[in-house]
């Protein structure tokens, strides 16, 4: 099974590269129009890494499991908010994203 760290990097990289499209659409560097699923393929595939990031970590006993987890609330929250609203709730979600990077390793007994 993947370490706590290597789960919570790849639950940040798919946050990233949501955030990174969808600041590109916004800013109509790109154009999703005839493909708006890929934003939303993104952000299913962000979703499962994030909670299998948290499982992971908790599983391991390992504190990245609580940082990550609030992380959770504006991910559940995107679908639900307005256009206006959507680039500043998905945002909302990267202090807890680079927290869980930021976790030092070993911190938990040496199972990251």
């Amino acid at each position: 099974m993947p370490t706590p760290r290597a789960l919570a990097a790849a639950a940040a990289s798919a946050y990233l590269a949501n955030v990174a499209l969808g600041t590109a659409v916004q800013l109509r560097l790109v154009d999703t129009s005839r493909h708006r699923w890929t934003h939303h393929a993104l952000y299913v595939v962000t979703s499962t890494l994030t909670i299998t990031a948290i499982v992971g970590a908790f599983a391991r006993s390992s504190p990245r499991g609580w940082v990550l987890a609030p992380a959770l609330l504006p991910l559940a929250l995107l679908p639900r908010v307005g256009h206006e609203a959507h680039a500043l709730t998905g945002i909302a979600a990267a202090p807890w994203y680079a927290g869980a990077l930021l976790v030092p390793a070993g911190i938990d007994g040496g199972t990251d």
